[in-house]
């Protein structure tokens, strides 16, 4: 696979396009000595968010999911080798214009475009902190950030090289159907209240059922979330072996950064 120097990050990975609250990437040095003998296998991501882990490892063959259409929508045209046409501009008119523009779209129905994606990723990297949130209507609504300067991207095309045989879709988690030698990594929402990232939130319902999905795959699995008591009798109850680290918490609403334990919960490794 060919490398990319202007892409390529110090942990040997892709630098992710996105700026994402909550991503992963600071696992990566947990989950390669993992990966590394199943590298010849597919890597499926069923919640890919910010792509930090995927773009880190860069499997050849990866199949990449997420439940927000705009996320996937995205990356697909990525994959397609946009070049953006927007004139990006850190200001809070400009900002409020392009979600505005964005919101529009969505509520057409015109979700799956070039332009789209180019909005998006305007809007993630200048609203605040990273954040993706939706609100009831299913319309964005993160504020304008607080970024002194912002390093846009307006040619993706180098994107294409890793991404050709990768498979992007946007399915609820219970509709992928696995290979039974797929190697897995999944990082559902944290276990607390979480229903703004996409339509019909992730309750602890989804969280049981994905615990109890993925333990049933006869292929490598490895589960990440927030240590907290329930998740951590959940995971033990259903055979996972149990890892518990330090994490960085990378986004705190009162600006405190404070660490939190997080589990990685594994099995057929």
């Amino acid at each position: 696979m060919k490398k990319s120097s202007n892409l390529k990050s110090s942990n040997g990975g892709i630098r992710p396009p996105l700026k994402w609250a909550g991503g992963k990437r600071w696992l990566l040095p947990y989950l390669k000595p993992l990966w590394e003998a199943h590298k010849e296998k597919r890597f499926v991501e069923p919640f890919c968010g910010g792509l930090a882990v995927s773009l880190g490892l860069l499997p050849e063959k990866a199949w990449v999911n997420d439940i927000n259409p705009h996320v996937i929508n995205f990356y697909f045209q990525l994959k397609k080798g946009l070049k953006t046409k927007l004139k990006f501009k850190n200001d809070a008119d400009s900002y409020y214009e392009n979600r505005d523009r964005f919101n529009d779209l969505i509520r057409d129905g015109e979700i799956n475009t070039p332009e789209s994606a180019e909005l998006f990723y305007y809007l993630n990297r200048t609203g605040f902190n990273g954040l993706c949130r939706f609100n009831n209507s299913g319309f964005y609504n993160i504020p304008f950030g607080r970024n002194k300067t912002i390093n846009y991207l307006q040619d993706f095309s180098e994107y294409k090289t890793y991404f050709g045989k990768w498979k992007f879709t946007h399915k609820d988690f219970r509709k992928l159907k696995l290979k039974d030698d797929d190697f897995v990594y999944a990082d559902p929402p944290y276990d607390v209240p979480f229903t703004q990232y996409s339509v019909g939130g992730f309750s602890w319902d989804d969280q049981v059922e994905v615990a109890k999905w993925l333990s049933k795959h006869k292929g490598p699995v490895i589960l990440s979330n927030e240590a907290t008591p329930r998740i951590l009798k959940l995971y033990k109850s259903l055979g996972y072996k149990i890892r518990i680290i330090d994490a960085p918490r990378v986004i705190s609403c009162t600006g405190n950064r404070k660490k939190v334990k997080e589990v990685l919960a594994t099995r057929n490794l």
